[in-house]
């Protein structure tokens, strides 16, 4: 368990938080929402300690464990994998460490006997028997293969080092788990994997996360940061979206029925007011209008950017040719003989763990980089245009936001330019914005710009949905539904994916492509029942062995 109580945040004269009371128990997992800048992030570092508040306190139960997802990807660089996730529970490591001390001494004294029995004792209760193979379980789960379990973080790729601070934090059954986007650089499996860990984990779960189908998948409760307050709601993201829209739907019909009841006695009102035989009537609506009260409906901090991708031309049939493409990297196969043919309503979705690959494979298509072996083309009826997932080199200028999207408009108009810039909520001020200075967010909505302008009928999306806040999400989500073109994308947003593809590419970890027309949801069903059978058919070879 763990609550607020009157809690405020200031920064500067700004309250982040004003007077928040709210309190999170056991057995619950509990989804924070709320629009860029609300302060998801802010507020469970003030629950884990990590921000002080202005005013209020934290109370966590009585000798309960807290742990909390640590987004410094290189502050254990030069720690052991397997240290840093049984590090997860500090006392259990600490522990450990003082019993090998002991044990290394060649003059074990009496009092060292005392004392390595006592660590003893306090090792077992924390379970320190199964930590190395709990900890083992929970990098394997995520999808940290056994040989790089002694690795130095350091060696480590910057997604496998997520799902190893992932892991440290899932470590030793946490009391209070603190997730802030646990979702981000995750692959879809291992994205798989958490939502089973969370259904069932028993303690108390508090998670940041951008990615609706997982907090449908695991959260019991909604609190929606809005304003400064935060209101809870019983049941996950769906259930609170509609409950919000009734809600608000409810005041503004009770409001509506007030306002004409206003009407009625002020009219009333004003014709017998000066009636004698009337007067009575009239004095008694008048109090009745007094007492009515329109309720306060506050605007949500919420803005939904308008994404919507137009051709400027119809596509052909002909779209896009691909034969016995390979592409070696740093000594490793990435793409290993990859052919395929895109039909002119083929909505792509490439997934697999191997996300190295499909950047390359998209880094090839839109003449980034040339493969070692075979080729590709264009149909002659298509334009592409390309979001990167690197977008350092776009931004590495001088310009402002309209300068740097008028470089790319075919029509070179300030006001036509900054039509689009309005869309993607850059209003005319932040047109003046310099582009290097943008925050990650920012960016991609300008890179969305730049798509948009285009005019393009075949897009190329790597991991578009990173920095966005829920509600551009869902703007860029329902634009690529609704866009009359060829997509291929990836993206670890799993309603994302079942929405926008009608085709599922697999790039496996040899660099192999597996090509299946069909759903995502299907894709993934179609997965699950072949390895059931694989393990079926295992037993029954043991078996029969």
């Amino acid at each position: 368990m763990i609550e607020a109580v009157g809690v405020t945040y200031r920064v500067g004269k700004k309250a982040l938080f004003e007077d928040v009371n709210i309190k999170f128990t056991e057995g619950n997992c509990y989804g924070i929402i709320g629009a860029n800048g609300a302060g998801k992030s802010t507020f469970l570092k003030i629950l884990s300690g990590q921000l002080e508040t202005t005013n209020g306190d934290i109370h966590i139960g009585n000798g309960e464990r807290l742990s909390f997802l640590e987004q410094d990807h290189f502050k254990y660089d030069e720690n052991v994998v397997l240290d840093t996730v049984i590090a997860g529970n500090q006392r259990l490591f600490d522990i450990m460490k003082e019993k090998d001390a002991i044990y290394a001494k060649e003059d074990f004294s009496d009092e060292d006997g005392v004392r390595a029995a006592e660590l003893e004792g306090e090792f077992a209760e924390l379970n320190g028997w199964e930590a190395e193979s709990d900890a083992e379980s929970l990098l394997n789960g995520l999808g940290i293969s056994s040989e790089l379990h002694h690795e130095v973080m350091k060696n480590l790729t910057g997604s496998d080092k997520v799902k190893v601070l992932l892991a440290r934090a899932l470590f030793g059954n946490p009391d209070v788990l603190l997730l802030d986007e646990p979702t981000n650089h995750l692959d879809l499996d291992a994205i798989e994997w958490l939502e089973d860990f969370l259904i069932d984990f028993e303690n108390t779960v508090i998670v940041v996360s951008h990615d609706r189908y997982f907090l449908n998948k695991v959260c019991t409760h909604t609190a929606d940061i809005d304003y400064g307050k935060i209101q809870l709601y019983a049941g996950n993201y769906d259930f609170w979206y509609e409950s919000s829209q009734l809600m608000k739907k409810q005041q503004q019909e009770a409001n509506k029925k007030k306002e004409e009841k206003i009407k009625e006695l002020q009219e009333f009102i004003s014709r017998f007011s000066a009636n004698a035989s009337k007067s009575k009537q009239a004095t008694s609506r008048k109090r009745a209008l007094e007492k009515i009260q329109l309720d306060d409906i506050k605007p949500s901090s919420r803005k939904y950017p308008y994404v919507d991708f137009r051709p400027d031309r119809e596509i052909g049939n002909e779209v896009l040719t691909v034969e016995n493409l390979s592409k070696t990297i740093d000594g490793v196969k990435v793409l290993d003989n990859i052919s395929f043919v895109l039909n002119r309503t083929d909505k792509v979705a490439f997934v697999g763990a191997n996300e190295q690959a499909i950047t390359v494979l998209f880094q090839i298509l839109m003449g980034e980089m040339e493969p070692d072996e075979g080729n590709y083309k264009w149909g002659v009826t298509t334009s592409q245009a390309y979001f990167p997932k690197d977008n350092t080199k776009e931004f590495d200028n001088d310009y402002n936001i309209t300068e740097w999207l008028t470089g790319y408009s075919p029509v070179k108009d300030v006001t036509y330019v900054r039509g689009f810039l309005g869309r993607m909520l850059f209003p005319g001020e932040d047109g003046v914005k310099k582009v290097r200075v943008l925050s990650g967010g920012e960016k991609v909505r300008c890179l969305l710009s730049k798509m948009m302008i285009s005019g393009a009928n075949c897009l190329v999306l790597d991991e578009p949905t990173n920095h966005l806040d829920m509600e551009s999400i869902t703007a860029l989500n329902n634009g690529l539904i609704k866009f009359q073109g060829v997509e291929l994308f990836t993206c670890h947003d799993h309603q994302f994916v079942q929405t926008t593809a009608n085709r599922i590419m697999e790039i496996t970890p040899e660099g192999g492509l597996i090509d299946k027309i069909t759903t995502y949801d299907e894709y993934l069903a179609n997965n699950a029942a072949a390895r059931k059978a694989t393990v079926y058919t295992a037993d029954l070879e043991d078996d029969n062995n």
